[in-house]
């Protein structure tokens, strides 16, 4: 393939605004797949998780054949915890598709990943997507991505961009808002016409910086990347330049070519090409694969810093090593240390104490992600309470801010509004929606919107849409309200009956059933009062001369409130834990039992007064 005939391009957008089902509609519609070949939907998004929450979390290679040209589609994620991954991939493109949804405009994850594609000089293609939803609104789309790249200091080329409407789940497109409706080949069209090719010396060294990483059980760790300079040969030998500068000479076991959403075996590739190379010991991403004779590395993969940071500890309780296969501290660790070498924006430290890691991320999504994919490989450990990542500057002590717009109906304003005041939140623009509906945008800082996802749709009844990204950095802002509720604590170890549980709804929310083992120290429920309260929700009815155990037994139970991974982060208190195992997800003081807690709450306040 020659290199004038390559085009490789990005697909970036606020989550759920169409990215997967464009990609799927361009590889079907351009003859990508056999007639007989089942597909289904959303067939970018293959990993388990992604399909169960319906977002993209993982980036992903595809290359589409069209008119004697080979254009490599990179899917990134939508939503800002995985902006890593959209940074890195970025560097591999030379210009981006920018899909915004045609009712809901542009989001704060669309800023953020236009910044990033407007910082590396690239030109983005605007899509406007779900043009056939009810109140879409394509003209006032289109002016406020205008707006949006004004406000981002777009560069004069970069505002004159090409437009396109569509609807990718139904195939069609159109070059102006009122044209007929026709397939989506006009895309793929701008794709060429509009995105460069790559500019760089074909003749000279090979060079590729390694931008992904994957994985095969035959071959082992893979890298992928974009051909940076040169030519890549199959039997050729190559070095891998470390990040540390040690280098490592290898021998190309097998190199692939992306086709449709296969890999295919390749002899040789040329600059501009997206390729995958098998052979090395060990690689990461942001490491340099160059010719032997010429071995020169490209520059680092810049990350932003992570926010958001949990403790990771081995599973203390009394129920530890019953439902999980990998419970040792040494393989929580090599798990952890494992996950860094492929999720960059991660970072992993050790601490004090020999079990407990400290994790840091990008935000609630990212972490929980982390913590859900180890618990179904059959991890069991206990997570702490998030905390945010400080930075100091020039003396000062610096803490995450982030902007967070809020979609409501107008009846809900005065609560929300009341509640973002009291977790320190800043007001910066408030807009109708039409039909009774608002946008409100806000800076707040990381800390106050621990637990504010659950509170928020309480307040409105789960009709409204949050949606949040990073801001910057600002000075710490004092102490913010936490957790008002207490809770309710098991006194001892054994299984729930309906009897006592029924005795105790009257107390607070309870978080178990009847018949469910707990354990002492275990929450099992959160308190309607401030305090936390110890209680036995394992007492049975007794025996007695004038009845039997049973009678009288047909008690009425709430059920109990589950809550996701995301839920409990915010849900959790400094002297509390989550206890996470392949089966089960219980939340528990660190203290376990009642009299340690009491020294302890003694001491600290002696320590202070």
């Amino acid at each position: 393939m020659n290199q004038e005939k390559i085009r490789n391009v990005g697909i970036i957008a606020h989550v759920d605004h169409g990215k997967t089902t464009l990609v799927d509609t361009l590889l079907r519609q351009s003859g990508m797949f056999r007639d007989n070949e089942v597909t289904g939907d959303l067939i970018m998004d293959s990993n388990e998780l992604e399909r169960e929450r319906g977002i993209t979390i993982f980036s992903k290679n595809a290359a589409i054949r069209y008119n004697g040209y080979k254009i490599n589609i990179v899917d990134t994620p939508g939503h800002a915890d995985f902006g890593g991954e959209v940074e890195r991939i970025l560097k591999m493109v030379n210009g981006v598709l920018l899909l915004v949804d045609a009712v809901e405009g542009p989001m704060p994850q669309t800023r953020f990943v236009l910044k990033k594609s407007l910082d590396l000089g690239l030109k983005p293609i605007l899509v406007v997507n779900k043009i056939d939803r009810n109140g879409a609104d394509p003209e006032r789309v289109v002016n406020q991505v205008f707006d949006l790249f004004v406000s981002l200091n777009a560069t004069d080329e970069q505002l004159d961009f090409s437009i396109i409407y569509t609807s990718a789940k139904n195939g069609i497109s159109r070059l102006e808002p009122n044209d007929p409706d026709g397939d989506m080949r006009p895309v793929l069209d701008l794709i060429i016409d509009k995105v460069a090719e790559d500019e760089g010396d074909v003749e000279g060294s090979f060079q590729m910086l390694v931008s992904s990483i994957d994985y095969s059980d035959y071959l082992g760790r893979m890298a992928i990347g974009k051909i940076s300079r040169g030519t890549i040969h199959l039997k050729d030998s190559y070095t891998l330049i470390k990040r540390s500068g040690d280098m490592e000479q290898f021998k190309i076991s097998k190199l692939l070519a992306f086709e449709g959403l296969q890999k295919v075996e390749a002899t040789s590739a040329v600059m501009g090409d997206i390729i995958c190379i098998a052979g090395m010991k060990d690689v990461d991403i942001g490491e340099t694969i160059a010719e032997s004779a010429n071995p020169e590395a490209l520059p680092l993969i810049e990350i932003d810093e992570p926010t958001l940071s949990i403790n990771f500890m081995a599973n203390t309780s009394p129920f530890a090593g019953k439902e999980g296969k990998f419970v040792t501290s040494r393989q929580l660790r090599e798990r952890l240390f494992r996950e860094v070498k492929s999720n960059v924006s991660l970072r992993v430290s050790t601490t004090e104490a020999q079990d407990t890691f400290k994790v840091s991320g990008r935000g609630e999504l990212h972490l929980t992600i982390l913590i859900e994919t180890m618990r179904r490989e059959g991890f069991e450990f206990s997570i702490s309470r998030p905390e945010v990542v400080m930075k100091e500057e020039d003396g000062k002590k610096l803490e995450p801010e982030e902007f967070i717009t809020l979609d409501l109906e107008e009846a809900f304003m005065g609560t929300v509004m009341e509640t973002m005041g009291k977790r320190k939140a800043t007001l910066k623009n408030m807009a109708p929606m039409g039909e009774g509906s608002l946008r409100l945008e806000f800076v707040v800082p990381t800390r106050g919107l621990f637990g504010f996802t659950s509170e928020f749709l309480t307040l409105t009844k789960g009709t409204g849409i949050i949606n949040r990204n990073f801001h910057n950095f600002i000075p710490y802002c004092g102490e913010i309200a936490s957790r008002i509720n207490g809770v309710l604590i098991s006194m001892d170890t054994g299984k729930t009956t309906g009897f006592s549980l029924f005795n105790l709804q009257e107390r607070g929310s309870l978080l178990v059933g009847p018949g469910t083992q707990v354990y002492l120290g275990q929450i099992v429920g959160e308190n309607n009062k401030d305090n936390d309260l110890v209680v036995n929700v394992c007492k049975e009815k007794k025996l007695t001369n004038m009845r039997a155990s049973g009678s009288d037994v047909n008690v009425i139970l709430t059920p109990p409130k589950n809550m996701s991974l995301e839920q409990i982060l915010g849900f959790l208190n400094e002297d509390e834990l989550a206890e996470i195992t392949p089966t089960s997800i219980r939340l528990r003081k660190r203290l376990l039992d009642e009299n340690d807690r009491k020294r302890n709450s003694r001491s600290s306040k002696a320590s202070v007064a």
